[in-house]
């Protein structure tokens, strides 16, 4: 009777333990989560997040390491700028690798939950008949007739059923170590994940804090910044629809970058003999079409999307009830840090019919980059951006950003022209 003592009690604390890991998985910081999500989807969006982190860390090293050879402050605050919103967009990988862990997590109890579910109720009416067994006590069966006899063949399916009762329990056991592995993991997760918030929280105050240095050292243009980017609004009345704007913010860079190609005032040379013709080759390379002069479009140094997130609508695509898109429509996470696809100059900053904040940015060669769905902006007209520098936040639920690339007003795939910093 000893050996079915010892055996209540196993299976006694098996049945404690199942029922400790149920509670277990319904209590702590996973309580808020679906517990059906589905693992493959959160290892998706672990392993992804987990690029598009690394990728960002090796563009901030890039602008960081950038940032120390320049010696022209203005360029240097630019770049610590775009290093830090590089940062921002790694920190943001970094939780939403921590947010697909605590889903995959949970999803992994809510599977072992299911699996110790159906092992428990045939667990529980095994633990009630050898607890039932154990309540009847030995001296009875000297007292009764044949309870010698029925001792002798209860000990025999004894000896023989304990054996098969520990080699099932044994998969129980190791489900019931598996949940205590899982809780340390949504510790951890949960730990990691708070840690990478803090750490967000702290590299967008440091980004703030440049920002408002760079707002300070751009206070002595500020009157031609306010003058250029009410000419701006008024374009944005009067354009038709976006791509109206985008096309009269190119002819406004081109002409532009014609003016201020142009070679400057030549003093009047004392002597008429030493007059000098100044070179075609110190002209912007171009040519006229229609009497009107068009710069030629150069290579990109660099081009990179403005926010990483999942592709909703390729270039050329036609939606139903949609006009045909002219760029690509991404889904970001919400409050995601957008940045300058390539090094330009702000031509557009504001609010445009129903596009939440807009931003078109002139990069050279006749190239223009509109990037729309912000609902914050941390530029204004007339500021020069090196690629990466930060552009605004988006929103919110579900942003969507679109980003068009255009050369010489056409609109163009800028999937053909990425290029790393």
């Amino acid at each position: 009777m000893k050996r079915v003592s010892r055996t209540v009690l196993t299976c006694a604390a098996l049945g404690s333990a199942i029922f400790a890991t149920r509670a277990l998985t319904q209590q702590g910081g996973l309580a808020v989560l679906d517990p059906a999500v589905d693992a493959r989807q959160a290892q998706a969006d672990m392993l992804a997040a987990r690029r598009e982190g690394a990728a960002a860390g090796k563009r901030a090293q890039k602008l960081e390491a950038r940032a120390r050879q320049v010696s022209e402050q203005a360029e240097v605050t630019a770049r610590e700028a775009a290093a830090v919103a590089a940062r921002i967009q790694e920190t943001d990988a970094q939780i939403a690798v921590q947010r697909a862990q605590v889903r995959l997590i949970a999803s992994q109890r809510a599977g072992l939950r299911a699996q110790l579910a159906q092992k428990q109720g045939p667990l529980a009416r095994l633990t009630g008949s050898l607890q039932r067994l154990s309540r009847r006590p030995p001296l009875l069966a000297l007292l009764r007739p044949g309870s010698v006899r029925d001792a002798v063949y209860m000990r025999a399916l004894l000896d023989t059923m304990l054996p098969e009762v520990e080699k099932r329990t044994r998969s129980l056991r190791t489900a019931i170590e598996r949940g205590r592995a899982l809780e340390q993991q949504a510790q951890a997760a949960a730990a990691g994940l708070q840690q990478a918030q803090a750490q967000m929280r702290e590299r967008r105050g440091q980004l703030a804090t440049i920002e408002s240095r760079q707002r300070l050292a751009g206070r002595e243009a500020s009157g031609i910044a306010a003058r250029e980017s009410e000419r701006a609004l008024a374009l944005a009345e009067k354009a038709r629809d976006l791509g109206d704007l985008v096309q009269q913010m190119g002819r406004q860079g081109a002409l532009r970058a014609q003016l201020a190609a142009l070679p400057g005032p030549v003093m009047r040379p004392a002597r008429p003999e030493d007059a000098q013709v100044i070179g075609g080759a110190q002209f912007t390379s171009g040519q006229f079409t229609s009497g009107q002069f068009t710069p030629l479009p150069e290579g990109l140094a660099s081009y990179m999307l403005p926010v990483t997130g999942r592709l909703l609508t390729g270039f050329g695509e036609e939606a139903p009830g949609q006009a045909r898109s002219n760029g690509l429509v991404l889904t970001p996470r919400e409050h995601a840090q957008a940045v300058s696809p390539a090094a330009g100059r702000v031509a557009f900053a504001g609010p445009y019919r129903g596009y939440q904040s807009i931003v078109i940015v002139e990069h050279a060669g006749g190239w223009t980059s509109l990037v729309t769905g912000l609902a914050r902006l941390d530029v204004a007209v007339g500021d020069e951006l090196v690629a990466g520098s930060p552009l605004g936040v988006t929103g919110p639920g579900a942003p969507r950003v679109m980003v068009e690339l255009r050369r010489d007003g056409v609109p163009v795939n800028p999937l053909q022209y990425i290029r790393p910093l």
